[in-house]
């Protein structure tokens, strides 16, 4: 059997897997949108995120992903535990809020508190609490493994909100 040789929309073929190229690849691949918190010693901490996976319901354990330099994501891992919100499209700002530097994420947003100290999000589509399981870099970003301790659906009757090629869905 002969092999194929697929052509992109563009017409190229064989192109070469630049960076820019591989995140428009990746973002034809539909993601949900969730912000990971956690409590700190230096209060909350939180950031948001597309790169959340379940990874086993037995132990029941999830992993994110988080890039290198990410000064939130240092503060997560070092507290030990965190929760991820997982976002309704009613959640649009929330998220836009999350992904922002140098402002007080928390200022006037309502949450309550997990099992682990961790912020719940009001008005999350669902939630869960994990302690910290395990932590490695893969090239430019660090994947940190969390045990689920609890998990909550909060909202049934709102859409998720997702991202698709570069935006908001």
């Amino acid at each position: 059997m002969a092999t194929k040789i697929i052509e992109n929309r563009y017409g190229e073929r064989n192109k070469e897997v630049s960076e820019r190229y591989l995140r428009d690849v990746f973002g034809s691949f539909v993601t949900g949108v969730t912000v990971v918190t956690a409590a700190t010693g230096d209060g909350f901490a939180g950031f948001t995120v597309n790169s959340f996976t379940s990874v086993s319901l037995s132990p029941p354990i999830v992993l994110f992903c988080a890039d290198l330099g990410s000064a939130t994501a240092t503060r997560i891992e070092g507290s030990g535990a965190f929760a991820v919100n997982i976002l309704g499209r009613h959640q649009k700002e929330l998220s836009d809020r999350f992904c922002t530097s140098g402002c007080d994420r928390f200022s006037g947003v309502e949450v309550a508190s997990a099992a682990t100290g961790a912020p719940i999000l009001h008005d999350a589509l669902a939630y869960v609490d994990c302690e910290l399981d395990g932590a490695a870099t893969a090239g430019d970003h660090r994947i940190l493994l969390g045990r689920v301790l609890s998990a909550g659906r909060l909202c049934d009757d709102k859409e998720p909100l997702a991202f698709y090629q570069g935006g908001y869905r």
